[in-house]
């Protein structure tokens, strides 16, 4: 049977969440750690860098400074054996057969505020590099085991089990605009099929 229209939502969304409680756990062990963001949602497209310390249109966002997004780069048929490789089934005329898999790449992106020159042109203190470069870091690895801990709990897509998943790369983005954080890429198998090789539903 063909995806649900909510599957592609339900695992951002899925993931959103995973990553969000996941910064808050951190702040909560970590001293001067900042948790989730206030302004943490799904968004469609590509990431516009709308802040990473106060919102634009006035909401504080003080106690959770930065921006955590999750967004869609690829939707792909894939199988049990490929994924996440990419399938390529022949179709006939006729029918309506999706793959067993379609995979949903994923791209989950936080960014925090990043130390700029003062007003006398100065650049920032190294004192100031090292505890940006901390908090970055320490959202570096908090966002990194988020994926692999939490996913596996998860059930997207009206699946009974948890889906299959790949932890892609993640890389360092900015500074820019008064901005620095991550980037971080996980692609999830979302079950396409009624009856699943082996028999399971999906």
């Amino acid at each position: 049977m063909p995806l649900t229209p909510n599957a592609v939502h339900d695992a951002a969304e899925a993931v959103l969440g995973c990553v969000c409680a996941a910064l808050d756990a951190a702040a909560e062990e970590v001293e001067g750690q900042p948790g989730c963001p206030c302004r943490a949602c799904v968004v469609p497209g590509t990431v516009a860098w709308d802040g990473c310390e106060a919102d634009p249109c006035g909401q504080p966002s003080a106690d959770a400074p930065g921006q955590l997004t999750v967004s869609v780069a690829r939707l792909y048929p894939s199988s049990l054996d490929l994924f996440p490789g990419e399938a390529r089934p022949v179709q006939g005329i006729r029918g309506c057969a999706p793959p067993p898999f379609t995979a949903v790449e994923l791209v989950v992106t936080l960014l925090r505020c990043a130390p700029v020159m003062d007003e006398n042109g100065c650049p920032p203190t190294c004192e100031e590099q090292d505890a940006a470069a901390r908090v970055l870091h320490t959202d570096a690895v908090t966002v990194y085991n988020a994926l692999w801990c939490c996913l596996p709990g998860v059930r997207v897509a009206g699946s009974r089990r948890p889906p299959r998943f790949v932890v892609g790369g993640q890389r360092i983005i900015g500074p820019q605009g008064g901005c620095v954080g991550l980037e971080q890429r996980v692609t999830l198998a979302l079950p396409g099929c009624g009856v699943c090789p082996g028999g399971e539903t999906s």
